[in-house]
């Protein structure tokens, strides 16, 4: 039996990932906690759970008197004289209680303990094992579909995505494999909760650390993102080596790597920008695939104003000004732009 209970142990390990460590302590505790129960909640004692034969004891500590005024915490002189004859009134006797003569209330107390333990240890791992998946990327497939969400199973925990965090347009479905966001994980008394993200700027510059190489191992990074999910999104990168080619590379041949991007986020356009220390650059390289004949900025007002040919006007600001307004965002800059020969301005604001 006491082999069993090792084996016992080794199995939840492995199969919920919980610390046979813990278990045994989870174990310890619930031995004593019953045998209070059997005896009195104030008995002094202690169990120890003998980590290579499985044997359980459980070791108790009376107070020698005279007279016994409670049977949990005292010991009465003949009886502890009984066990050594050198016993004196006031010493402290310890010894070993029996686990199998615990009554069935006991014994039940010590089943629900070891139960809660278990619970509260698995629900502990779990939260370690997704707390280290927080701002990153996770795998899931759609379980379920309705109005209050879309519940996604992620391995060994489920999660819903909320309307407000799921691509405008994109279609869910039962047996469909999405990749989300992972913006918070909170563990409560019950269970543990994951808020995830298909909208989530990071969810892109996480893909693209999938995708290319490069950003993953640090060569090219990515300096901002600044999307509207469902529609456009803007991605600046730069390379400490001049002789990287930070777009070309989230680019990839014939454009695999972005492609790759652009289909995980359900055709969701993306304009990868050169960054740039020098403002009026990374702003002309901002509103792309505009191409900006001169750009002039106001360090004190952190703005810029921009002037393209006239033919682009509407190409640099974009449906319902989108292009412009993302730029805006992208660089942290105020953007005004007025096509060539023109002094009528149309301006964005960064958000």
């Amino acid at each position: 039996m006491n082999s069993e209970l090792l084996l016992a142990l080794d199995l939840l390990e492995k199969e919920r990932n919980i610390k046979k460590e813990v278990m045994c302590q989870a174990l310890e505790a619930a031995v004593a906690t019953a045998y209070k129960k059997h005896l009195g909640q104030a008995a002094d004692c202690v169990a120890e759970l003998d980590r290579k034969t499985g044997d359980i004891k459980v070791y108790c500590r009376k107070t020698v008197v005279e007279e016994v005024l409670d049977d949990a915490l005292e010991i009465s002189l003949d009886d502890a004289r009984a066990v050594s004859p050198a016993y004196q009134v006031g010493d402290v006797v310890e010894f070993y209680a029996d686990p199998a003569k615990f009554g069935r209330i006991a014994a039940i107390t010590a089943k629900q303990m070891v139960v809660q333990k278990i619970r509260e240890a698995e629900r502990g791992s779990m939260y370690e094992e997704y707390n280290d998946k927080k701002n990153d990327i996770m795998t899931g497939k759609v379980e379920k579909v309705d109005r209050r969400g879309v519940l996604v199973d992620l391995g060994t925990a489920e999660s819903v995505l909320m309307p407000g965090e799921q691509i405008p347009g994109e279609e869910y479905y039962p047996g469909k494999k999405i990749k989300v966001f992972v913006f918070e994980v909170s563990k409560s008394n019950r269970s543990i909760s994951l808020m995830i993200s298909r909208t989530h700027p990071n969810l892109v510059r996480k893909l693209f650390e999938l995708e290319v190489p490069e950003i993953a191992d640090g060569t090219v990074i990515v300096k901002n993102v600044t999307r509207e999910p469902g529609s456009r999104s803007k991605i600046s990168v730069y390379a400490e080596d001049k002789n990287v080619d930070a777009v070309g590379s989230c680019v990839g041949p014939k454009g695999a790597r972005v492609g790759a991007v652009v289909d995980e986020l359900c055709g969701e356009k993306i304009d990868i920008v050169q960054y740039s220390d020098n403002p009026a650059e990374y702003i002309s390289a901002a509103l792309s695939p505009a191409q900006a004949i001169s750009v002039t900025v106001d360090e004190s007002s952190k703005s810029a104003l921009v002037t393209v040919p006239a033919d682009q006007l509407s190409l640099a600001i974009g449906k319902e000004g989108q292009n412009a307004r993302l730029a805006a965002r992208l660089t942290g800059w105020k953007i005004d732009i007025k096509c060539d020969g023109e002094p009528s301005e149309q301006t964005e604001k960064e958000n």
